[in-house]
């Protein structure tokens, strides 16, 4: 078995001059025990990812019984032509199919939710985007992975204060890449990246256990 990442920022390996700012793909691999192809980049939204080449690059690297899990959204909500019905869904739905096709599993996620606190609790940020992931995970009997519950959980749990903790929030001086400090509420440092990793590993393991050996069908929600 191989797992597969297409996504974002949020999921992208760690730029080495960044650390500890990272996506969670960079610590997917321990939880799951097998190897891990990362190609999230960021910037990317469904439409780039397809655009550039970074998706058939994916496919070529496919064989039948692997893994792709799939997570855009933040990029694709800037952008009209790539509205949560439209251009958006119809690329997921796209990219589940081309993964079918070549006898593997495609299992979707919800976007990670950005740490927006008013009170005690966390803002959705992501509009109808959630909600097309999961209503179209339900029309494919594709797993789907909710990280936008998940992450909306994990910060409220923590609280507005502890939660920071996860993200790049970095002191002034702290970080040569950022010397006058970064508070960033969206990218994970290495402790949220882990966290969100470990929940997607075990999310995995939940969706392949009901499904044995075959490629997954039957919609699952995991969060």
């Amino acid at each position: 078995m191989t797992y597969h990442l297409a996504g974002d920022s949020t999921v992208a390996p760690a730029k080495p001059e960044e650390l500890p700012m990272t996506g969670w793909g960079s610590y997917l691999e321990p939880v799951v025990e097998a190897p891990v192809r990362n190609l999230a980049y960021g910037g990317a939204t469904t439409q780039s990812f397809l655009a550039d080449g970074s998706w058939v690059r994916l496919l070529e690297g496919i064989e039948p019984g692997h893994t792709v899990v799939i997570q855009f959204g933040h990029n694709d909500q800037k952008l009209p032509e790539l509205a949560a019905r439209g251009g958006y869904a119809d690329r997921l739905r796209g990219m589940v199919e081309d993964v079918r096709a070549r006898h593997a599993t495609a299992v979707l996620c919800t976007s990670v939710e950005r740490r927006w606190f008013d009170g005690d609790r966390v803002i959705p940020t992501h509009g109808d985007y959630p909600n097309a992931v999961r209503d179209l995970a339900h029309e494919l009997d594709a797993p789907l992975i909710d990280l936008t519950v998940f992450t909306t959980w994990l910060y409220e749990d923590l609280g507005e204060e502890a939660s920071t903790s996860l993200l790049s929030h970095f002191a002034p001086g702290e970080h040569p890449v950022w010397p006058e400090g970064l508070r960033d509420d969206t990218h994970f440092r290495e402790a949220g990246a882990r966290r969100i990793a470990a929940f997607v590993g075990r999310s995995l393991r939940a969706i392949e256990r009901r499904d044995g050996d075959q490629p997954a069908k039957g919609s699952q929600l995991v969060s």
